[in-house]
């Protein structure tokens, strides 16, 4: 699904399964709260390897600008979509194995020299921050998300601010249970 039907949208996000939605939906939230159109789809290196490799190599050409990618168990998407594109690749490890992500965290993560993936944590926080760091790279060259961003970074840190403000009586209303 493509949200911006006139041109390519900034990011192409990547999932190896339907599965993966409920989880990578996060991402397209940070993403849609920044009014950043994105491109998502299924794509497996393991099931579609032929597919996969091709959106990776016209994946440029066809103007995104970033790839998130998601993937559990082998996890290999992000690292074959990255072998295939200069474009920044953000990896995304699922836990959709008995190891619970770990699997995927370590063959996200490592990668050989020379053919990086910016890998962020596993599952829906995971998810978000790529959202996230697909918002920051973005802005590096888009001086209105750039605004944009700082505003919420300053938004997120007088929230911080303001909850800290009630801790000590809700740390009252603890000890006071007990």
């Amino acid at each position: 699904m493509t949200t911006n039907r006139t041109k390519t949208p900034p990011v192409a996000i990547l999932m190896g399964s339907d599965s993966d939605l409920p989880v990578m939906a996060e991402c397209v939230k940070v993403l849609e709260s920044y009014g950043i159109a994105y491109d998502i789809r299924v794509l497996s290196a393991h099931r579609s390897p032929e597919q996969a490799t091709r959106f990776a190599r016209e994946a440029e050409r066809r103007g995104f600008k970033v790839v998130i990618a998601g993937a559990g168990g082998a996890a290999h998407l992000a690292g074959v979509v990255a072998a295939h594109t200069l474009l920044p690749v953000i990896g995304v490890p699922l836990a959709g194995s008995p190891l619970s992500g770990f699997d995927a965290l370590l063959s996200t993560v490592q990668m050989p020299p020379g053919i990086p993936v910016a890998t962020v944590g596993v599952g829906a926080m995971g998810a978000g921050n790529a959202g996230h760091l697909a918002v920051t790279l973005l802005a590096m060259s888009d001086a209105a998300l750039r605004a944009k961003l700082a505003d919420k970074r300053k938004a997120m840190a007088a929230a911080v601010l303001e909850k800290a403000k009630t801790l000590p009586k809700k740390l009252r209303e603890l000890l006071d249970k007990k």
